[in-house]
């Protein structure tokens, strides 16, 4: 595999976890205010963070990526995730 090939798999393994912090970091601004403790690139890193874990945690468990079960557990992790973050618990 040539490393512009490996780069692309890692790229397009990563997609899911980058759109959905992009989306849940904006959209937890527009929807919850700016009453976080944390600033918005730092959610976002968070979110992207743990959704590629989930992500590579899904391909362990069932032997190959994109199964329907494991964008499952990524948007439930990444939107408890982001209620925490924007100070779920405080309200």
């Amino acid at each position: 595999m040539t490393p512009f090939a490996l780069a692309n798999h890692v790229a397009n393994f990563a997609a899911p976890a980058l759109f959905l912090a992009l989306v849940l970091g904006l959209g937890g601004r527009l929807i919850l205010g700016k009453g976080a403790a944390l600033g918005l690139l730092a959610q976002m890193a968070i979110n992207f963070a743990t959704g590629v874990a989930v992500l590579a945690g899904g391909m362990v468990y069932f032997g190959r990526d994109g199964m329907m079960a494991t964008y499952v557990a990524l948007v439930l992790v990444c939107g408890t995730l982001q209620w925490l973050l924007g100070g779920g618990l405080r309200r």
